[in-house]
């Protein structure tokens, strides 16, 4: 369930990298990424420092690269499909960068951004899947200009600077199982 634009099952890590969205603007995309730190690592709290601002520079070669950048995401599902919330959907997280869809520059802007725990080169988990399929549902209802048209990766709209979720996201699996479910939920409250 979504509450004052958060998740009540998600675990909330405030995040200051954020900003107000324009006035008067909709809510009509969801943007899929991945990320892992230190790449093709998972859990140690890396993600929550980065998106935090606490990332120790000195903790790892990578992190010396990327300690200073101010990012963010909406939320973050981890590999046991865990999902941990950095800013509000009502506010605009900092996590495609310079962007474009469609037209619109500026992805922040309109969407929402939805890291999955993983990289480019290894297969998603199922738990992640499931989740991911949970949350889109969860979203939709709460924001109905996100269309399934309007689910797209990193790498749709930064072609050629980011390359998220990667060649091993199945956006069949996922888009099928999210028409399933949007045409059940929708069966039931006919």
């Amino acid at each position: 369930m979504i509450v004052d634009h958060r998740l009540s099952f998600a675990r909330q890590v405030p995040s200051l990298n954020c900003s107000e969205r324009p006035v008067g603007t909709v809510i009509d995309m969801l943007v899929i990424h991945n990320i892992s730190l230190p790449p093709g690592q998972y859990g140690g709290g890396y993600v929550d420092a980065l998106f935090c601002n606490r990332l120790d520079a000195g903790e790892h070669d990578y992190f010396a690269e990327i300690a200073h950048l101010r990012v963010s995401s909406h939320l973050l599902i981890d590999r046991a499909g865990a999902v941990s919330q950095y800013v509000p959907f009502n506010r605009k997280a900092w996590h495609a960068g310079v962007s474009s869809f469609c037209g619109r520059e500026n992805c922040n802007d309109f969407s929402i951004g939805i890291e999955l725990e993983g990289t480019d080169f290894e297969p998603f988990t199922a738990a992640q899947y499931d989740q991911l399929v949970s949350v889109t549902g969860l979203i939709t209802a709460a924001y109905p200009q996100i269309t399934l048209d309007r689910i797209v990766g990193h790498s749709d709209v930064a072609p050629g600077r980011k390359t998220d979720p990667g060649p091993h996201f199945d956006w069949r699996l996922f888009k099928t199982r999210c028409q399933l479910t949007l045409a059940h939920e929708a069966g039931q409250n006919a």
